[in-house]
């Protein structure tokens, strides 16, 4: 009796697979604020580098065009504005 009960049990763990692998299981609510409120913190604290990087790079470009090509700080203002321009764009394509 005992043999046909985990036979039984076997196959309806066999039928009950799910016919999504990749669709996980319900979370439970707080399990999915909390997974919520980590993603946005990263979100704030990798944003900041993003145009702080972003203008560096453009400046830093700039500061070897402007000593490349013997000039004043054009370069190095106009590549900086333009690094802040494209942070800032990538800032808000992230939060939109």
């Amino acid at each position: 009796m005992a043999g046909a009960f985990c036979r039984n049990t076997a196959i309806k763990a066999l039928t009950s697979v799910n016919e999504n692998p990749n669709e996980l299981p319900p979370q439970p609510p707080g399990e999915q604020k909390a997974k919520k409120c980590a993603g946005n913190v990263a979100l704030a604290m990798e944003l900041p580098f993003t145009i702080v990087g972003a203008v560096v790079l453009g400046g830093l470009l700039g500061f070897f065009l402007d000593h490349w090509l013997h000039t004043k700080v054009v370069f190095t203002l106009l590549l900086g504005g333009v690094g802040f321009a494209a942070g800032l764009k990538e800032v808000l394509r992230r939060l939109g």
